[in-house]
């Protein structure tokens, strides 16, 4: 049985993709999982969807493609809805894409992402989950936009699974360095700001073995380590860092 490796937030970096790759050395009885996110911030989301859509790898919806469909997934531009995917580091997918949108069948395969993977004992999700909720009772608002409901949760939403998620970099927890995982109740978080300059990484999470892969945004500073030296509790009570607003999108 292969490996199950899951990557967190992307954008854009593809030179990190392939850095990691080449040290994981996939084999072709492993699996690649992406937590979406895989556009904006970074100078190469063409390069990185293409790699992820053509290689038929998973991935799920993250709140950067939402964005983009809302701007462009329509039969005509929403101009309102394109500003603000700009705002939001959609300046630099269009750049990627030689100043131009993402082309037809680029849009069409972000429209069939899913919002979630279910494996059994692991759950892939961007954001996380409302706790209150059934999942029946849940949308993308929820599995690609939470936060503090989802990481304050004070039990596991699943009794038989780890939730593993993107969306929120970890160093914005309190008490969380650069390059932790942050760890809750029942799931756990791997998006490690691969775009930010000098704290930022990109992780890629081995399933099956508890294994941390990482690489800055330039594809340099490899290291690997256990899950549990990587993985490091957040406090409930006091969950953001102040002045990290900018960070949370």
């Amino acid at each position: 049985m292969g490996r199950r490796i899951v990557f967190g937030d992307v954008h854009g970096h593809y030179g990190a993709v392939c850095a990691l790759l080449d040290k994981i050395s996939p084999s072709t009885s492993d699996t690649l999982y992406f937590l979406g996110d895989l556009i904006d911030r970074g100078p190469e989301a063409a390069k990185v969807v293409e790699f992820v859509k053509e290689n038929g790898h998973y991935s799920i919806l993250g709140n950067h493609e939402i964005m983009l469909l809302d701007a462009l997934g329509g039969k005509t531009i929403n101009p309102i809805a394109f500003q603000t995917w700009l705002r939001n580091g959609g300046n630099a997918t269009v750049a990627s894409y030689g100043q131009k949108v993402p082309p037809p069948e680029h849009i069409e395969w972000f429209k069939t992402l899913p919002l979630y993977i279910d494996l059994g004992d692991f759950w892939l999700v961007h954001a996380g989950v409302n706790p209150s909720l059934p999942l029946s009772q849940q949308s993308q608002a929820q599995f690609c936009w939470i936060r503090h409901q989802f990481h304050s949760i004070e039990k596991p939403y699943f009794p038989d699974k780890t939730i593993v998620v993107g969306h929120t970099i970890t160093f914005t927890f309190n008490g969380l360095k650069p390059g932790d995982i942050a760890q809750g109740e029942g799931w756990l978080g791997i998006d490690t700001g691969v775009y930010y300059q000098n704290l930022g990484r990109l992780t890629a999470l081995d399933l099956d073995n508890s294994l941390v892969y990482q690489v800055d945004g330039h594809g340099n500073n490899f290291r690997c380590l256990p899950l549990e030296e990587a993985a490091r509790k957040i406090n409930r009570r006091h969950l953001f860092a102040r002045n990290v607003a900018q960070l949370l999108m």
